[in-house]
């Protein structure tokens, strides 16, 4: 948990110090403005925009079971942030990985990218597609089973 958390705590410290310098040099506005917008950089970098994540194993269970394709990803990794953003309410139909919480989900984007650690990697039908763009896979989705 603390790895997926680091990034967006540091957002929040770097942005309360700047706030808080600038609140003391009587800019309360200015200071607001930029402690949300550093509160918004770390929510978006963090695991929280993202449907629950569950483990490699279980996920290639489920996904056996109803076909629907499993994403690896990792927080802070922009491609992935891209990927569930434009892929919209579309993300609930897949299984979300995180392969920072999960050591066999790493294990498996390492095997399917050259032991590089790559995300997102997408595995539909048993077949790896690493960083897919998402209007594909929105267009696969959408296919019938």
């Amino acid at each position: 948990m603390t790895r997926a958390w680091i990034l967006p705590m540091v957002f929040v410290v770097c942005g309360s110090t700047l706030a808080t310098g600038l609140f003391v040099r009587g800019a309360p506005g200015t200071a607001a403005a930029l402690l949300l917008l550093w509160v918004l950089l770390a929510g978006v970098n963090s695991p929280l925009l993202f449907p629950r994540s569950i483990g490699a194993l279980e996920a290639q269970r489920r996904s056996a079971a109803d076909g629907r394709p499993i994403v690896f990803w990792r927080p802070g990794c922009r491609y992935c942030l891209r990927l569930r953003i434009r892929l919209g309410r579309s993300a609930r139909q897949l299984h979300w990985v995180d392969i920072w919480r999960d050591p066999a989900g790493a294990a498996v984007v390492r095997a399917a990218n050259e032991g590089n650690e790559t995300v997102p990697t997408v595995v539909m039908s048993g077949r790896p597609h690493v960083n897919p763009d998402p209007e594909w896979l929105r267009e696969q989705l959408s296919r019938p089973a």
